[in-house]
């Protein structure tokens, strides 16, 4: 499972960086909304397995309460899965 969570956490942050990084700018100031269509979707399941998987294996890893709000809290800040994967996983995959 472990394995699992590194490349679901190693995708969403690829995925939110595309989004964030040349999805919104496409959208918003190249009037192409085609990326933002693309990745949001894929993106959206990414950021829901991650979630799901950091609770699933909070107890195996031994996170106290503190660092599983951090794990959780950093799918929501962009490069914030590869801190994850580096600090806690000890590994980027």
């Amino acid at each position: 499972m472990l394995k699992i969570f590194k490349i679901t956490s190693f995708l969403e942050g690829v995925s939110y960086i595309l989004l964030l990084f040349v999805g919104v700018p496409l959208k918003y100031f190249g009037d192409n909304p085609a990326v933002v269509k693309a990745l949001g979707m894929p993106h959206g399941m990414l950021f829901l397995a991650y979630i799901v998987m950091a609770l699933v294996i909070r107890s195996e890893m031994k996170w106290d309460i503190k660092t599983t709000l951090g794990v959780l809290a950093a799918s929501l800040v962009p490069f914030g899965t590869f801190y994850v994967n580096k600090k806690y996983l000890g590994s980027y995959i």
